[in-house]
């Protein structure tokens, strides 16, 4: 039971239902066919790849996080690295087959957001905001995936993911605040370390800033309904506390807070265009 806990924390099961949840989200803001069965593999396809690649995030990981986050399974010794690459290897076969079962859209879909994932662990970490530009691109390949399951992509998404994809980056500069005492023992060349903690602060202000600006697109353009807005406004406003925060205060403890609580913004985000969809 140990052991099966430990692989647990690996593969982050609430970050593997959040991209799962993406999917749904995807899938809703489309007009749909073949929707139960191919978003059910949507989702398992989902939670497997982004399991597998924490897997592979933690294995490249592993001496940073004996830095920054030693409790960590690997670093902690629960897990070996040999066992978090099997690990990640299964469930990056059971997430291509259930992504072929789908459809070729998705399967070609499901490899392009794994080659992106890897490239991020193993190369585009040390980039800086390249790198942040990738884990990026990895957070919003769900709401394109989910369309593509049930249908295909449209103009709501293509918006919602523009959003999604501004956000999350400034949440990633925020994190790289965090990590920077570890990433600077590994030269690992993010915007703090490179440019300190005021300027990393200023830059995922300037994203979260970009975010709230495109938020009003859909509601304009008449793609969602009211109930999109209450959620929606509500998401703003806590990017907006954020962005003014983090560039009051860029000290390592206040930037986890905002990473975190931009977490939940992003939710209250999601459920806002799924009310406007649906409704």
């Amino acid at each position: 039971m140990r052991k099966l806990g430990a692989f647990l924390r690996l593969i982050r099961p609430v970050n593997c239902l959040m991209m799962g949840f993406a999917v749904v989200v995807g899938a809703s803001l489309v007009t749909y066919s073949n929707f139960l069965i191919n978003l059910l593999l949507a989702i398992v396809t989902s939670f497997t790849l982004t399991a597998a690649s924490m897997a592979i995030n933690d294995y490249y990981d592993r001496e940073i996080d004996e830095i920054n986050e030693p409790q960590r399974p690997i670093p902690s010794g629960a897990v070996s690295p040999r066992e978090a690459l099997l690990l990640a290897f299964v469930l990056s076969i059971i997430g291509f087959i259930a992504a072929f079962g789908t459809n070729v859209q998705c399967l070609a879909t499901a490899v392009v957001a794994w080659i992106v994932s890897v490239t991020y662990v193993t190369k585009g970490k040390r980039s800086g905001l390249p790198g942040n530009l990738l884990v990026s691109t990895c957070v919003v390949i769900p709401f394109i995936y989910g369309g593509f399951a049930v249908a295909r992509p449209e103009l709501t998404t293509i918006t919602f993911v523009a959003i999604a994809f501004l956000s999350n980056t400034g949440r990633e500069v925020a994190k790289n605040i965090v990590d920077v005492e570890g990433d600077k023992s590994q030269d690992i060349r993010t915007i703090p370390v490179v440019y300190g903690e005021r300027v990393a602060a200023f830059v995922s202000s300037l994203f979260f800033i970009l975010a709230i600006a495109l938020s009003p697109l859909p509601w304009l353009l008449e793609l969602v309904s009211p109930w999109f807005l209450p959620l929606v406004i509500l998401t703003d406003v806590g990017l907006a506390w954020s962005s003014f925060s983090i560039v009051r205060d860029h000290s390592r403890n206040n930037a986890r807070r905002v990473k975190n609580s931009v977490l939940i913004w992003f939710l209250t985000g999601l459920l806002g265009f799924v009310a406007g969809s649906v409704s």
